[in-house]
Protein backbone atom coordinates (compact mmCIF):
# COMPACT_ATOMS: atom_id res chain seq x y z
CA UNK A 1 0.00 0.00 0.00
CA UNK A 2 1.27 3.55 -0.91
CA UNK A 3 2.05 6.06 1.54
CA UNK A 4 -0.68 8.67 0.09
CA UNK A 5 -3.32 6.16 0.06
CA UNK A 6 -2.82 5.12 4.10
CA UNK A 7 -3.53 8.70 4.66
CA UNK A 8 -6.42 9.11 2.50
CA UNK A 9 -8.05 6.28 4.21
CA UNK A 10 -6.59 7.14 7.76
CA UNK A 11 -8.96 8.85 10.28
CA UNK A 12 -7.67 12.51 10.73
CA UNK A 13 -8.14 12.59 14.31
CA UNK A 14 -7.25 9.00 15.49
CA UNK A 15 -3.55 8.87 16.60
CA UNK A 16 -1.27 6.63 17.27
CA UNK A 17 1.23 7.60 20.39
CA UNK A 18 4.96 7.08 20.48
CA UNK A 19 7.82 8.14 22.67
CA UNK A 20 11.28 6.43 23.48
CA UNK A 21 11.92 5.59 27.59
CA UNK A 22 15.63 4.59 29.12
CA UNK A 23 16.73 1.47 29.43
CA UNK A 24 15.40 -0.84 32.25
CA UNK A 25 12.48 1.23 32.06
CA UNK A 26 9.71 -1.20 33.72
CA UNK A 27 6.57 0.71 32.50
CA UNK A 28 4.30 -0.01 29.94
CA UNK A 29 3.71 1.74 26.99
CA UNK A 30 0.23 2.96 28.00
CA UNK A 31 2.14 4.21 31.64
CA UNK A 32 5.20 5.98 30.33
CA UNK A 33 2.57 7.84 27.85
CA UNK A 34 -0.25 8.63 29.92
CA UNK A 35 0.37 12.15 29.77
CA UNK A 36 1.36 12.26 26.03
CA UNK A 37 -2.49 10.29 25.86
CA UNK A 38 -4.31 13.40 28.13
CA UNK A 39 -2.66 15.83 25.72
CA UNK A 40 -3.70 14.43 22.98
CA UNK A 41 -7.35 14.05 24.22
CA UNK A 42 -6.94 17.80 25.66
CA UNK A 43 -6.54 18.66 21.78
CA UNK A 44 -9.59 16.65 20.29
CA UNK A 45 -7.58 13.66 19.12
CA UNK A 46 -8.63 9.75 19.91
CA UNK A 47 -5.48 7.79 21.05
CA UNK A 48 -5.83 4.35 18.43
CA UNK A 49 -2.83 2.78 20.35
CA UNK A 50 0.67 3.46 22.02
CA UNK A 51 3.99 2.11 21.67
CA UNK A 52 7.54 2.66 23.02
CA UNK A 53 11.24 2.01 22.57
CA UNK A 54 13.20 1.48 24.98
CA UNK A 55 17.03 2.72 24.16
CA UNK A 56 19.60 4.94 25.60
CA UNK A 57 19.29 8.13 22.94
CA UNK A 58 17.28 8.67 20.12
CA UNK A 59 18.39 8.00 16.37
CA UNK A 60 19.23 11.40 15.32
CA UNK A 61 18.16 11.23 11.83
CA UNK A 62 14.69 9.50 12.67
CA UNK A 63 14.39 9.12 16.41
CA UNK A 64 13.21 5.89 16.33
CA UNK A 65 15.16 2.92 15.44
CA UNK A 66 14.64 1.54 11.81
CA UNK A 67 13.16 -1.82 13.83
CA UNK A 68 10.81 -0.20 15.63
CA UNK A 69 9.96 2.47 12.68
CA UNK A 70 9.22 -0.63 10.81
CA UNK A 71 6.70 -1.52 13.49
CA UNK A 72 4.92 1.58 13.32
CA UNK A 73 4.33 1.67 10.34
CA UNK A 74 2.35 -1.53 10.19
CA UNK A 75 0.73 -0.32 13.66
CA UNK A 76 -0.97 3.29 11.44
CA UNK A 77 -2.15 0.83 8.77
CA UNK A 78 -3.63 -1.58 11.23
CA UNK A 79 -5.52 1.11 12.96
CA UNK A 80 -6.22 3.20 9.72
CA UNK A 81 -4.81 6.47 11.95
CA UNK A 82 -4.42 9.71 10.31
CA UNK A 83 -1.31 10.79 12.56
CA UNK A 84 1.09 10.37 14.79
CA UNK A 85 2.30 12.28 17.86
CA UNK A 86 5.89 11.77 19.39
CA UNK A 87 6.13 11.88 23.18
CA UNK A 88 9.49 14.44 22.60
CA UNK A 89 10.43 17.19 20.43
CA UNK A 90 11.85 16.31 17.48
CA UNK A 91 14.49 18.08 15.18
CA UNK A 92 13.13 19.06 11.83
CA UNK A 93 14.96 16.55 9.91
CA UNK A 94 13.50 13.53 12.86
CA UNK A 95 9.99 14.70 11.80
CA UNK A 96 10.63 14.49 8.02
CA UNK A 97 11.72 11.31 8.24
CA UNK A 98 9.23 10.29 10.09
CA UNK A 99 6.31 11.47 7.61
CA UNK A 100 8.41 9.83 5.00
CA UNK A 101 8.11 6.78 6.58
CA UNK A 102 4.39 6.69 8.12
CA UNK A 103 2.63 8.31 5.40
CA UNK A 104 0.99 10.35 7.77
CA UNK A 105 1.39 14.07 9.57
CA UNK A 106 3.83 13.51 12.57
CA UNK A 107 3.69 16.11 15.05
CA UNK A 108 5.93 16.12 18.33
CA UNK A 109 5.01 17.34 21.77
CA UNK A 110 6.07 20.69 21.62
CA UNK A 111 3.68 20.93 18.65
CA UNK A 112 0.78 19.23 20.68
CA UNK A 113 0.97 21.51 23.26
CA UNK A 114 1.09 24.58 21.02
CA UNK A 115 -2.40 23.44 19.80
CA UNK A 116 -3.80 23.09 22.86
CA UNK A 117 -2.77 26.67 23.92
CA UNK A 118 -3.92 27.95 20.94
CA UNK A 119 -7.55 26.22 21.53
CA UNK A 120 -7.60 27.95 25.30
CA UNK A 121 -6.19 30.94 24.43
CA UNK A 122 -9.26 33.60 25.15
CA UNK A 123 -7.23 37.09 25.97
CA UNK A 124 -5.39 39.00 23.48
CA UNK A 125 -2.04 38.60 25.52
CA UNK A 126 -2.41 34.57 26.03
CA UNK A 127 -3.14 34.55 21.90
CA UNK A 128 -0.15 36.64 21.11
CA UNK A 129 1.94 34.57 23.57
CA UNK A 130 0.56 31.59 21.80
CA UNK A 131 1.24 32.77 18.31
CA UNK A 132 4.82 33.89 18.95
CA UNK A 133 5.91 30.33 20.52
CA UNK A 134 4.17 28.75 17.38
CA UNK A 135 6.25 30.95 15.07
CA UNK A 136 8.95 30.53 16.99
CA UNK A 137 8.59 26.94 16.60
CA UNK A 138 7.95 27.09 13.09
CA UNK A 139 10.95 29.07 11.77
CA UNK A 140 13.30 26.33 11.87
CA UNK A 141 11.29 24.14 9.95
CA UNK A 142 10.07 26.05 6.85
CA UNK A 143 11.95 23.83 4.68
CA UNK A 144 10.76 20.84 5.89
CA UNK A 145 6.85 22.52 4.63
CA UNK A 146 8.58 22.85 1.02
CA UNK A 147 9.64 19.45 0.41
CA UNK A 148 6.96 18.73 -2.02
CA UNK A 149 7.91 21.77 -4.11
CA UNK A 150 10.28 21.74 -7.39
CA UNK A 151 13.68 22.27 -6.71
CA UNK A 152 15.27 23.73 -9.89
CA UNK A 153 18.89 23.79 -10.07
CA UNK A 154 20.66 26.08 -12.84
CA UNK A 155 24.20 27.15 -13.70
CA UNK A 156 26.81 29.27 -11.76
CA UNK A 157 24.95 32.12 -9.42
CA UNK A 158 21.62 30.16 -9.65
CA UNK A 159 20.51 29.91 -5.96
CA UNK A 160 17.46 27.41 -6.87
CA UNK A 161 14.21 27.60 -7.98
CA UNK A 162 10.26 28.54 -7.13
CA UNK A 163 10.32 26.71 -3.41
CA UNK A 164 13.71 27.62 -1.98
CA UNK A 165 12.56 31.46 -3.11
CA UNK A 166 9.30 31.20 -1.42
CA UNK A 167 11.00 29.61 1.33
CA UNK A 168 13.02 32.96 1.75
CA UNK A 169 9.89 34.78 1.25
CA UNK A 170 8.10 33.33 4.33
CA UNK A 171 11.32 33.54 6.23
CA UNK A 172 11.35 36.98 6.22
CA UNK A 173 7.65 37.52 6.91
CA UNK A 174 8.25 35.34 9.93
CA UNK A 175 10.92 36.95 11.13
CA UNK A 176 9.09 40.48 10.75
CA UNK A 177 5.86 39.21 12.40
CA UNK A 178 8.05 37.57 15.46
CA UNK A 179 9.72 41.03 15.41
CA UNK A 180 6.04 42.54 15.88
CA UNK A 181 4.00 40.15 18.52
CA UNK A 182 7.64 40.68 20.42
CA UNK A 183 7.16 44.26 20.68
CA UNK A 184 3.54 44.17 21.42
CA UNK A 185 4.03 41.49 24.60
CA UNK A 186 6.87 43.72 25.48
CA UNK A 187 4.52 46.94 26.09
CA UNK A 188 2.44 44.38 27.46
CA UNK A 189 4.50 43.24 29.79
CA UNK A 190 6.08 46.52 30.97
CA UNK A 191 2.30 47.48 31.41
CA UNK A 192 1.90 44.43 33.94
CA UNK A 193 4.88 45.62 35.56
CA UNK A 194 3.68 48.86 36.45
CA UNK A 195 -0.03 47.49 37.29
CA UNK A 196 1.23 44.61 39.68
CA UNK A 197 3.56 47.66 41.41
CA UNK A 198 0.60 50.23 41.66
CA UNK A 199 -1.49 47.93 43.26
CA UNK A 200 -2.37 48.45 47.30
CA UNK A 201 0.04 47.02 49.55
CA UNK A 202 -1.64 44.12 50.35
CA UNK A 203 0.02 40.70 50.86
CA UNK A 204 -0.12 38.37 47.48
CA UNK A 205 0.14 34.77 47.31
CA UNK A 206 0.41 33.05 43.66
CA UNK A 207 -1.03 29.77 42.71
CA UNK A 208 1.51 27.64 41.09
CA UNK A 209 2.36 24.11 39.69
CA UNK A 210 1.72 21.66 37.69
CA UNK A 211 -1.52 21.89 35.37
CA UNK A 212 -4.64 20.27 36.96
CA UNK A 213 -3.37 19.94 40.30
CA UNK A 214 -6.33 21.86 41.40
CA UNK A 215 -5.62 25.73 41.14
CA UNK A 216 -8.16 27.37 39.82
CA UNK A 217 -10.80 24.77 41.68
CA UNK A 218 -9.01 26.18 45.00
CA UNK A 219 -9.10 29.59 43.85
CA UNK A 220 -12.34 29.29 43.37
CA UNK A 221 -13.25 27.99 46.38
CA UNK A 222 -11.48 30.44 48.81
CA UNK A 223 -12.66 33.05 46.58
CA UNK A 224 -15.94 32.64 44.43
CA UNK A 225 -13.67 33.80 41.69
CA UNK A 226 -15.64 31.50 38.71
CA UNK A 227 -12.69 30.64 37.57
CA UNK A 228 -13.21 27.52 34.67
CA UNK A 229 -11.83 24.96 36.41
CA UNK A 230 -11.97 21.50 34.12
CA UNK A 231 -10.09 17.81 34.83
CA UNK A 232 -8.50 18.90 31.52
CA UNK A 233 -4.93 20.26 30.99
CA UNK A 234 -4.65 23.88 30.68
CA UNK A 235 -8.19 24.85 30.98
CA UNK A 236 -7.23 28.16 31.90
CA UNK A 237 -4.06 30.35 30.58
CA UNK A 238 -4.81 33.67 31.69
CA UNK A 239 -3.71 35.13 35.06
CA UNK A 240 -6.16 35.82 37.37
CA UNK A 241 -6.41 37.93 40.50
CA UNK A 242 -8.89 38.37 43.53
CA UNK A 243 -9.15 39.19 47.24
CA UNK A 244 -8.93 36.23 49.64
CA UNK A 245 -10.84 37.26 53.06
CA UNK A 246 -8.75 35.32 55.65
CA UNK A 247 -9.67 34.37 59.37
CA UNK A 248 -10.28 37.49 61.15
CA UNK A 249 -11.08 40.02 58.65
CA UNK A 250 -7.86 40.39 56.59
CA UNK A 251 -7.69 40.61 52.81
CA UNK A 252 -4.73 39.61 50.83
CA UNK A 253 -4.80 39.06 46.94
CA UNK A 254 -4.40 35.68 45.16
CA UNK A 255 -3.44 34.74 41.64
CA UNK A 256 -3.90 31.91 39.88
CA UNK A 257 -1.78 31.37 37.06
CA UNK A 258 -1.14 28.77 34.05
CA UNK A 259 0.27 25.38 34.74
CA UNK A 260 3.54 23.76 34.30
CA UNK A 261 3.80 20.37 32.19
CA UNK A 262 6.93 17.74 32.19
CA UNK A 263 9.10 18.89 28.70
CA UNK A 264 6.90 22.49 28.27
CA UNK A 265 8.32 23.64 25.43
CA UNK A 266 11.14 26.29 26.23
CA UNK A 267 9.23 28.92 23.46
CA UNK A 268 6.46 28.47 25.68
CA UNK A 269 8.16 29.36 29.35
CA UNK A 270 9.57 32.64 27.15
CA UNK A 271 6.34 34.11 26.02
CA UNK A 272 4.26 33.30 28.81
CA UNK A 273 6.93 35.22 31.09
CA UNK A 274 4.27 38.17 31.49
CA UNK A 275 1.71 36.06 32.09
CA UNK A 276 3.93 34.84 35.09
CA UNK A 277 5.10 38.28 36.05
CA UNK A 278 2.47 38.00 38.92
CA UNK A 279 3.96 35.10 40.33
CA UNK A 280 7.09 36.79 40.07
CA UNK A 281 6.09 39.58 42.20
CA UNK A 282 4.22 37.61 44.82
CA UNK A 283 4.72 37.00 48.26
CA UNK A 284 4.08 33.82 48.62
CA UNK A 285 3.80 30.38 46.18
CA UNK A 286 1.24 27.82 46.92
CA UNK A 287 2.90 25.01 44.83
CA UNK A 288 -0.04 22.95 44.08
CA UNK A 289 0.68 18.72 43.22
CA UNK A 290 -1.90 15.77 42.63
CA UNK A 291 -1.49 14.18 45.36
CA UNK A 292 -3.23 11.28 44.13
CA UNK A 293 -1.12 10.74 40.84
CA UNK A 294 1.12 8.27 40.40
CA UNK A 295 4.23 10.73 38.92
CA UNK A 296 3.24 13.37 41.81
CA UNK A 297 7.11 13.37 42.64
CA UNK A 298 7.82 14.08 39.16
CA UNK A 299 5.28 16.72 38.91
CA UNK A 300 6.83 18.66 41.79
CA UNK A 301 10.25 18.08 40.05
CA UNK A 302 8.64 19.90 37.29
CA UNK A 303 7.73 22.62 39.07
CA UNK A 304 10.73 23.29 40.82
CA UNK A 305 12.68 23.40 37.09
CA UNK A 306 10.16 25.57 35.81
CA UNK A 307 10.55 28.36 38.66
CA UNK A 308 13.92 27.94 38.55
CA UNK A 309 13.83 29.29 34.78
CA UNK A 310 11.68 31.91 35.91
CA UNK A 311 14.13 33.33 38.59
CA UNK A 312 11.43 32.42 41.07
CA UNK A 313 13.04 29.32 43.17
CA UNK A 314 14.04 31.58 46.20
CA UNK A 315 10.82 33.50 46.15
CA UNK A 316 8.95 31.68 49.91
CA UNK A 317 6.33 28.58 49.27
CA UNK A 318 3.72 26.66 51.07
CA UNK A 319 3.27 22.81 48.72
CA UNK A 320 0.06 21.50 48.98
CA UNK A 321 -0.75 18.14 48.19
CA UNK A 322 -4.38 18.69 46.79
CA UNK A 323 -6.75 15.09 46.09
CA UNK A 324 -5.81 13.29 48.92
CA UNK A 325 -9.78 12.24 48.77
CA UNK A 326 -8.74 10.15 45.83
CA UNK A 327 -5.72 8.64 47.93
CA UNK A 328 -6.93 5.66 49.57
CA UNK A 329 -4.26 5.05 52.09
CA UNK A 330 -2.14 8.15 53.61
CA UNK A 331 0.86 6.24 53.35
CA UNK A 332 1.05 6.14 49.89
CA UNK A 333 1.85 9.88 50.09
CA UNK A 334 5.31 8.93 52.34
CA UNK A 335 7.45 9.57 49.44
CA UNK A 336 6.10 13.05 48.73
CA UNK A 337 6.49 13.89 52.10
CA UNK A 338 10.28 12.91 52.39
CA UNK A 339 10.83 15.57 49.73
CA UNK A 340 8.32 18.27 51.60
CA UNK A 341 8.08 17.31 54.71
CA UNK A 342 6.17 20.99 55.96
CA UNK A 343 3.71 20.62 53.14
CA UNK A 344 0.04 20.83 53.74
CA UNK A 345 -2.38 18.06 52.42
CA UNK A 346 -5.80 19.16 51.49
CA UNK A 347 -8.48 17.97 49.12
CA UNK A 348 -10.16 20.95 47.52
CA UNK A 349 -13.44 19.05 46.72
CA UNK A 350 -14.17 18.09 49.67
CA UNK A 351 -12.82 20.70 52.06
CA UNK A 352 -10.16 17.97 54.35
CA UNK A 353 -7.13 20.14 55.27
CA UNK A 354 -8.36 23.37 54.28
CA UNK A 355 -8.17 24.56 57.92
CA UNK A 356 -4.35 23.66 58.27
CA UNK A 357 -3.18 25.42 54.86
CA UNK A 358 -5.06 28.59 56.04
CA UNK A 359 -3.02 27.91 59.59
CA UNK A 360 0.25 27.59 57.17
CA UNK A 361 -0.39 30.94 55.70
CA UNK A 362 -1.19 32.87 59.21
CA UNK A 363 1.95 31.30 60.43
CA UNK A 364 4.19 32.50 57.17
CA UNK A 365 2.53 36.14 57.91
CA UNK A 366 3.39 36.08 61.29
CA UNK A 367 7.15 34.76 60.37
CA UNK A 368 7.33 37.67 57.79
CA UNK A 369 5.49 40.96 58.99
CA UNK A 370 6.25 43.43 61.83
CA UNK A 371 4.50 43.09 64.99
CA UNK A 372 3.90 46.63 66.66
CA UNK A 373 1.66 48.40 68.71
CA UNK A 374 0.39 51.56 67.30
CA UNK A 375 -2.12 54.80 68.46
CA UNK A 376 -4.27 55.70 65.57
CA UNK A 377 -5.45 59.10 66.75
CA UNK A 378 -9.26 60.43 66.40
CA UNK A 379 -8.09 62.60 63.32
CA UNK A 380 -6.65 59.94 61.79
CA UNK A 381 -9.16 57.51 62.22
CA UNK A 382 -10.25 56.67 58.58
CA UNK A 383 -7.07 54.37 58.13
CA UNK A 384 -9.16 52.12 60.53
CA UNK A 385 -10.79 50.44 57.71
CA UNK A 386 -7.80 50.45 55.56
CA UNK A 387 -5.69 48.84 58.60
CA UNK A 388 -8.38 45.85 59.37
CA UNK A 389 -8.48 45.28 55.79
CA UNK A 390 -4.64 44.32 55.12
CA UNK A 391 -2.88 44.18 58.56
CA UNK A 392 -3.59 41.41 61.15
CA UNK A 393 -5.48 43.64 64.07
CA UNK A 394 -4.21 41.31 67.41
CA UNK A 395 -6.10 43.74 69.11
CA UNK A 396 -7.71 47.05 70.06
CA UNK A 397 -8.61 49.12 72.70
CA UNK A 398 -10.00 52.94 72.40
CA UNK A 399 -8.59 55.69 74.86
CA UNK A 400 -9.30 59.31 75.25
CA UNK A 401 -6.65 59.76 72.40
CA UNK A 402 -7.73 57.49 70.21
CA UNK A 403 -7.88 53.66 69.42
CA UNK A 404 -5.13 51.53 70.46
CA UNK A 405 -4.14 48.98 68.29
CA UNK A 406 -1.98 45.78 68.35
CA UNK A 407 -1.36 44.71 64.47
CA UNK A 408 0.90 42.52 62.27
CA UNK A 409 1.56 44.38 58.94
CA UNK A 410 3.95 44.18 56.40
CA UNK A 411 6.81 46.95 56.81
CA UNK A 412 5.05 48.76 53.94
CA UNK A 413 2.23 48.51 54.90
CA UNK A 414 3.52 49.88 58.77
CA UNK A 415 5.06 52.97 57.08
CA UNK A 416 2.49 54.03 54.88
CA UNK A 417 0.20 54.43 57.73
CA UNK A 418 2.65 55.86 60.47
CA UNK A 419 3.58 58.81 57.68
CA UNK A 420 -0.20 59.21 57.20
CA UNK A 421 -0.96 60.04 60.98
CA UNK A 422 -0.79 56.94 63.31
CA UNK A 423 1.99 56.51 65.56
CA UNK A 424 3.91 53.83 67.55
CA UNK A 425 1.99 53.74 70.85
CA UNK A 426 4.29 54.93 74.52
CA UNK A 427 4.38 53.35 77.73
CA UNK A 428 1.91 56.70 78.66
CA UNK A 429 -0.81 55.80 75.61
CA UNK A 430 -1.63 52.34 77.39
CA UNK A 431 -4.58 52.82 79.79
CA UNK A 432 -3.74 52.24 83.74
CA UNK A 433 -4.23 48.35 85.12
CA UNK A 434 -7.16 47.93 87.19
CA UNK A 435 -7.26 46.52 90.36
Amino acid sequence: MKNDQIQSRGNPNEAILFGIVPMGDPRTAAEALHELQQLAETADYVPAGCMVQHRRHPDPHSYLGSGKLAELIDVVKLAHSGIVICDDSLTPNQGKAIEAAVGVPCIDRSELILQIFGMHARTPQARLQVELAALQYEMPRLRRRWTHLERQRGGIGVRGGAGEKQIDVDRELLRNRIAAVTRELKRIEQHKVREVQARPDLFTVALVGYTNAGKSSLMNRLTDAGVLAENRLFSTLDTRTRPWRLTGGRTVLLTDTVGFLRKLPHQLVASFHATLEEALHADLLLVMVDGSSAEAAEQLRTVDEVLETLGASELARITVFNKIDLVPDRAALAPLWQLEPRAVAVSVATGDGMPELMSAIQSHLASVENRVEILLPHSASNLHGEIRAKATVLSEFYTDEGCLMELQASPALLGRILAEGARKAEPRDRPPASD
